[in-house]
């Protein structure tokens, strides 16, 4: 296993799953006392762990059909249109 990628992955995920729609949910289902902790926590996880699931798959099959390069230049720009268009329609 390379370390040092798996740290990347894990730091990148981690900080962008801070303070998401999915960790909001989980601390709403979490906060009613009738839900026991230990089953939302092992459905909350579980569903991470499948979307990553199919994001490694989907990875897998474009990357196939398309180059790295092409994919992070389409990734970026992605993130930049993003980001403009928030910034640009923000009241």
């Amino acid at each position: 296993m390379d370390l040092k990628l798996f740290a990347t992955v894990f730091a990148t995920i981690f900080v962008a799953e801070l303070g998401d729609k999915t960790q909001l949910a989980t601390l709403l289902y979490a906060s009613d006392a009738s839900h026991p902790k230990l089953t939302v926590f092992a459905a909350s996880a579980s569903a991470l762990v499948l979307t990553s699931a199919l994001g490694v798959l989907a990875g897998a099959l474009v990357s196939e059909f398309v180059s790295p390069k092409i994919l992070r230049w389409v990734a970026g720009l992605g993130f930049i249109a993003v980001g403009a268009w928030v910034i640009l329609s923000g009241d």
